[in-house]
């Protein structure tokens, strides 16, 4: 038996943006994987970035969602390099998402979280961390923030062909299992790492 392959990036926004509770469910069970903190409530929103005036570029992000806190994370599956500064791409989503809340009235300190997570096939870093978080930082170090709760603009990479592939399943951590899942899970039931995922682990 054969399945979707979520590396394509209309299938990713299918499964996970799906109006239905199966893929809401599946979507915060990624986005828990990932940001290591429990997400109970999360809203798919429209993905089409707004021109402010004509000469802005109008990007359709892969799937935007809103936490019930308001924190906003665009999730984007990025196959194969392009002639496109990836990261400069990114960095401009994320600016552009930011800078799009509603603070007509406000203080700057109720400006909620915004995060561009990225799913690489490919390497970018010549580091072995899988998933690495990017912030604002001075060049030794130092965050712009002292409480990283303050932190509101965040860059998270994560790069699948770090992942070993032959390492066993009882080893591998949850976020490894679930790119595991999206390497492989167009081979089915095929794959015996797979199989075993379907069968048993409650996440996937």
């Amino acid at each position: 038996m054969r399945s979707a392959n979520l590396l394509n990036d209309f299938a990713f926004k299918y499964v996970f943006g799906e109006d239905c509770k199966e893929a809401n469910d599946a979507l915060k069970s990624l986005l828990t994987v990932f940001l290591e903190r429990k997400v109970n409530h999360v809203v798919v929103k429209n993905s089409e970035m707004v021109k402010d005036y004509t000469k802005m570029k109008s990007p359709r992000l892969d799937l935007l969602v809103e936490f019930d806190d308001k924190t906003t994370v665009d999730l984007e599956m990025q196959l194969r390099q392009t002639k496109d500064n990836l990261l400069n791409r990114f960095n401009y989503y994320l600016a552009r998402l930011h800078g799009s809340q509603d603070m007509e009235g406000k203080s700057y300190s109720q400006l909620k979280e915004t995060i561009v997570m990225v799913f690489f096939n490919l390497i970018i870093a010549d580091d072995d961390d899988i998933c690495s978080l990017y912030t604002m930082r001075k060049y030794s170090g130092i965050p712009l923030v002292k409480d990283e709760k303050e932190d509101r603009m965040k860059l998270m990479t994560i790069e699948m062909p770090k992942v070993d592939l032959n390492k066993p399943l009882e080893d591998m951590n949850e976020q490894e299992k679930m790119i595991y899942y999206f390497l492989n899970c167009h081979k089915g039931l095929d794959d015996s790492k797979i199989k075993v995922m379907i069968e048993s682990d409650e996440i996937i």
